[in-house]
């Protein structure tokens, strides 16, 4: 069994506020470690720690910093199927995802490592004369990162590689349901050389931990990914103390499949939108918007390819989607499943899963005959919940499209060029793409979304070194 402890400092510390098992979701009989949880009182040794590691690590040269992110990628990249099968059994990700998320992680820091070798600043023509003007991004100091569970590689390196980069230190708090595969990576990220307290990892639970981490240290930044009602409240917080931050929060998806749609194509990326990693993704499909004339063609196309689909222990090389992360994400989840059966319409349902293992498993659905107001399709459900709505014509589906809260993802199913620019143009919507699905965009291109989904800020690709640094304008004159 794995065990989690804290990174501080460079010095691997076991803390003792409490602990609790961690249950393989795939089969909830087999425990497969222990977290211990800290109290607030390491989070302020991690920051302490990473304040003075400050100092060193951000006047190391740009290539320098990038030797280091270099280091960590290959050892991530040698200990990949480790990490994956690790991630795997903690919070249930078929291992196939799990894989290409690694993946994702090693070409991240990749991605980030060169950009210690390009062009940090640009210089300003002045109106006087023999005087040079420019502009520098500097680093911001100590960055804390608060992370989820539902993509336990990924999400933390899109952080970290580009605050680390950019000469931030960091005290970085996963997800309680994340924590092993957190601790494991910190492991990787200390046999790769780098210098001690500039990552420093913290677990233990967010009401207590990730509440000191915001109140009681000298932070200059925060990134979060989570839920919305806790994004709102730590972007409260970090504004009434100054704190540069960003949020990224809720979603609720919708994919239009106008009457032109090439169903062979939209059915199976919506299907994948919808139900890989069992819905549990910010971007994942959760509405379902098609245009009339092709409503009932494309309901029986979509029950079939459902009724295809593996539900199966994450581990299965094969299974398309597995468990539910907890038990408590399988109450909620199911209290949705509950409410489609008493006030909606299933229209479709995938198979069950093949075996008798105990864990949380939830068989897919899509249901219909329920109004655009309603909770399922108003409400994130973070589960394989799909919701249909029938739509007139493309101006009644985007305007259907843009009625929610959260503006994340959007995607359209069309061969109309015109509909397609309309749409890249009308959806609110802050990833929106034409003929793909909505879960998931590529690792050098900005995430994030408008509305209640984040706080007009972006994270990966060139944008995230916009929030992990701040600019400063000089000039000397040379008379």
């Amino acid at each position: 069994m794995k065990n989690s402890r804290n990174w501080i400092g460079g010095e691997w510390i076991e803390p003792t506020a409490g602990e609790c098992a961690v249950i393989n979701p795939s089969n909830t009989k087999e425990q497969v470690g222990v977290l211990h949880l800290s109290d607030s009182s390491q989070v302020i040794q991690a920051e302490q720690a990473a304040r003075e590691a400050y100092g060193s690590w951000s006047r190391l040269s740009g290539p320098a910093r990038a030797g280091h992110l270099e280091r960590m990628a290959d050892l991530l990249q040698s200990k990949s199927d480790d990490v994956a099968t690790l991630a795997s059994m903690e919070m249930g990700k078929p291992i196939a995802e799990m894989r290409g998320e690694v993946r994702r992680g090693v070409n991240l820091l990749r991605y980030y490592a060169a950009e210690g070798l390009r062009a940090n600043g640009a210089v300003i023509p002045s109106s006087e004369q023999n005087v040079l003007q420019f502009t520098r991004k500097v680093s911001l100091g100590v960055a804390g990162i608060i992370t989820p569970w539902n993509f336990p590689v990924a999400i933390p390196i899109w952080k970290i590689a580009p605050a680390l980069i950019c000469g931030n230190t960091v005290v970085w708090k996963p997800a309680e349901l994340a924590s092993l595969t957190a601790t494991r990576m910190a492991e990787l990220f200390e046999e790769a050389g780098l210098p001690s307290g500039v990552i420093n990892l913290v677990i233990g639970k967010g009401s207590l931990i990730g509440k000191a981490l915001l109140e009681q240290t000298p932070l200059d930044a925060l990134s979060f990914t989570g839920s919305t009602s806790t994004g709102l409240g730590i972007a409260q917080v970090c504004a009434k103390r100054n704190i540069k931050y960003q949020t990224e929060m809720g979603g609720k998806n919708a994919a239009i499949v106008l009457n032109d749609a090439n169903l062979e194509t939209a059915v199976p990326l919506i299907v994948s939108g919808a139900f890989r990693s069992a819905g549990q993704k910010c971007t994942a499909t959760s509405r379902i918007i098609v245009e009339s004339g092709i409503y009932d063609s494309f309901i029986k196309k979509l029950s079939y390819a459902l009724s295809k689909i593996k539900l199966a222990p994450a581990l299965d090389s094969e299974a398309y989607l597995g468990p539910v992360a907890s038990a408590s994400q399988y109450e909620t989840v199911m209290s949705y499943v509950h409410m489609a059966s008493e006030q909606a319409d299933i229209l479709a349902q995938g198979p069950p899963l093949s075996g008798d293992q105990d864990g949380y498993y939830i068989r897919p659905i899509v249901a219909a005959g329920v109004g655009a107001g309603h909770p399922l399709i108003q409400e994130e459900i973070f589960g394989p919940v799909a919701t249909v709505l029938e739509a007139a014509d493309f101006d009644e589906a985007v305007a259907l499209c843009n009625q929610s809260i959260y503006g994340l993802s959007a995607s359209l199913f069309t061969q109309n060029l015109s509909h397609a620019h309309r749409f890249l143009d009308e959806a609110r919507a802050g990833m929106v793409r034409v003929n793909q699905e909505t879960a998931g965009v590529e690792y050098q291109a900005p995430f994030g979304g408008m509305k209640l989904s984040s706080s007009h800020t972006r994270e990966q690709g060139q944008a995230a070194l916009d929030f992990f640094t701040e600019l400063k304008t000089c000039a000397i004159s040379y008379r």
